[in-house]
Order: structure tokens, then C-alpha cells, then sequence
């Protein structure tokens, strides 16, 4: 269930930017790299931009090249790794509760409004930026700090698959995929089967993106995101818009031309978990199934009254 939330969460980020990006939590061995690579290989045909766990200001929203400055006394700019990630779509922050919070501020506020200011060492410019933010962490070393937390649209958490069957199905793909690659012909159906696979994907998601805006969201939808904000009695506003915008991505994915209560349903978690209290205050972002029956109970009586 954990990887099909974080699919899902990868793909409404992508078609709603304004979602303001991802944060996957899983421990060690889940696959949270792996599936960021895979997905920005699958949209975009190239890894995306990393950023480093030591990142500096200059290197995160740029400076100016120091050879040019000190072999030839000529200010040229060096772009910044958020310059970089609009040409390429994504930005991967891993061990992203570990970098300064500084840095985490920088990179939410370009992600969530498309803007970046820059006012520093000669530098003045207002740049349109545009990627999807996603950040992964080990809630073994730690979290962020809740007004951190808060400014990632969605959250999803992975685990570790306990079924044998389900690893089995795992590590035989990985055999597959070393198998494919080493096939020095490049023929492998293994690997065009996947390839196809991908392109129908891509072009989904293109078409969903480019339809968001035409996707109505029924006063009915903004009543069923903030009771739900409510009842989980989430921090702020911010997961009630979050949730809605999800909720109309999904929408755009289903192709459809109206928000409906199901894709408010299915996006829920991913906009509340980390905004509900006690996780708002620091506390552990835990979801049970007793949040999924809340969550249901909600969808139901919503549809009951439309």
C-alpha cells in the first residue's frame, strides 16, 4: 500500500507543481531513491537534480563562478541547483531533515510559489522556477521541525514489503532488470516492455497536467476538504487547500471533468498525516485504520448528500 500512495503522490505533484512536493519517510532499504530516480527517468528521461546534504546558499539558488572571478576578474553567474531542477523537472533533497533549515526554507518557498529572489552579493534577479520538490527521510534520525513539515504539500510513508511472496516478486524484477542490461544485444523485451510502459504513463501525466485547470471543484468538494481538515484537526489551512488540489489532480488523472468525494478520499492521507495533531507539534505521524474509516464515513456522507 505504501509504494501505490507514493506513486500516487509523485504523480500529483507532477501535475499540480503547486502542490509544493513530496516527503517520503521509510527507513533504510525501502526502495524511497530508487522510486524518485525511476520516476524522473520515466518522465523526463534523465536522473534529477540532487542536492547535496551540505549545500550552501550558493550553491542551492547560485553565485558567481569564482575561476571567472579570480583568473580573469569577470562576474559570470553560476545557476543554482533550483535554476537546474526547472530544466530537468525534479529536485531530489535526500536526508532532507538533516540540512539546515535555512536551505529547507529556500527550496519550499520556490517550490510552492514558482518564484525565486535573489538579493545577495551583487546579485539581484526574480527568476521563474518550476520543478517537483521531493524529499525523503529516515524517521530514525529525526524529523523536521513541524513548520517544516507543514510546508510539504504531500507526505507518504514506505515500508518495507513482510509478504515473501510480495519480496519475491521484488527481488525477481531486480534479477530481471540486471539480466536485461547485461544483454549485450539490446534487445531484451524486458527492458521495451518497460520502455512502453513508461511512454503510456508520461503521456497520461502530460495530458492530466495540461487539463488541471479545466477540472471544476464542486462547492460540495471544499466542504467534504475542510470538514476532513477538521475532524483530523489539522494545523493551519494549508492541508485543506493541499487536499483539494490533490483531490482535483486526481480528478485530472481519472480524466474526468469534476472533483468527485472518491479522489478526495484517496489523497486524504497524503495532505493530513503530517498536519494532524499531534504530528503538527512534533509528536509521531502515525495513520491507522481507524483514520481510513473516519476518512470513509466522511466520503459516505458527502455522497449521501449531493
Amino acid at each position: 500500500m505504501g509504494q501505490e500512495k507514493l506513486k500516487l503522490a509523485l504523480e500529483l505533484s507532477y501535475i499540480a507543481p503547486r502542490i509544493g512536493g513530496v516527503l517520503i519517510s521509510g527507513h533504510r532499504g525501502t526502495g524511497k531513491s530508487t522510486a524518485v530516480r525511476s520516476f524522473a527517468l520515466m518522465l523526463h528521461q534523465e536522473l534529477p537534480v540532487t542536492l547535496p546534504i551540505n549545500a550552501t546558499d550558493d550553491r542551492v539558488i547560485g553565485g558567481w563562478r569564482l575561476d571567472e572571478l579570480m583568473i580573469h576578474s569577470r562576474p559570470v553567474r553560476e545557476p543554482g541547483l533550483l535554476e537546474q531542477a526547472t530544466g530537468t523537472g525534479i529536485l531530489y533533497v535526500d536526508e532532507v531533515n538533516l540540512l539546515d533549515d535555512h536551505i529547507v526554507n529556500l527550496i519550499l518557498d520556490a517550490a510552492s510559489t514558482g518564484q525565486l529572489s535573489i538579493q545577495r552579493q551583487g546579485i539581484s534577479e526574480n527568476l521563474q522556477v518550476s520543478f517537483s520538490l521531493v524529499g525523503t527521510m529516515n524517521p530514525e534520525e529525526g524529523y523536521l521541525r513541524p513548520q517544516l513539515l507543514d510546508r510539504f504539500g504531500l507526505m507518504v510513508d514506505v515500508h518495507a514489503l513482510t509478504s515473501h511472496v510480495q519480496r519475491q516478486q521484488v527481488l525477481r524484477t531486480i534479477l530481471d532488470f540486471d539480466d536485461a542490461r547485461a544483454d549485450t544485444q539490446g534487445a531484451s523485451e524486458f527492458l521495451s516492455e518497460g520502455r512502453l510502459q513508461d511512454e503510456r504513463l508520461a503521456k497520461k501525466l502530460r495530458v492530466a497536467r495540461g487539463n488541471l485547470q479545466s477540472v471544476a471543484v464542486p462547492k460540495s468538494i471544499a466542504l467534504l476538504c475542510a470538514q476532513l481538515a477538521e475532524r483530523f484537526q489539522a494545523a493551519g489551512h494549508r492541508g485543506d487547500y493541499v487536499m483539494a488540489l490533490a483531490a482535483r489532480a486526481h480528478a485530472a488523472l481519472d480524466g474526468v471533468r469534476a472533483v468527485k468525494p472518491k479522489h478526495v478520499g484517496a489523497v486524504a492521507q497524503l495532505a493530513l498525516q503530517h498536519r494532524r495533531m499531534p504530528s503538527a507539534e512534533g509528536g509521531l505521524m502515525t495513520w491507522t485504520s481507524s483514520d481510513d474509516e473516519a476518512v470513509a464515513e466522511a466520503i459516505a456522507d458527502s455522497t449521501d448528500h449531493v
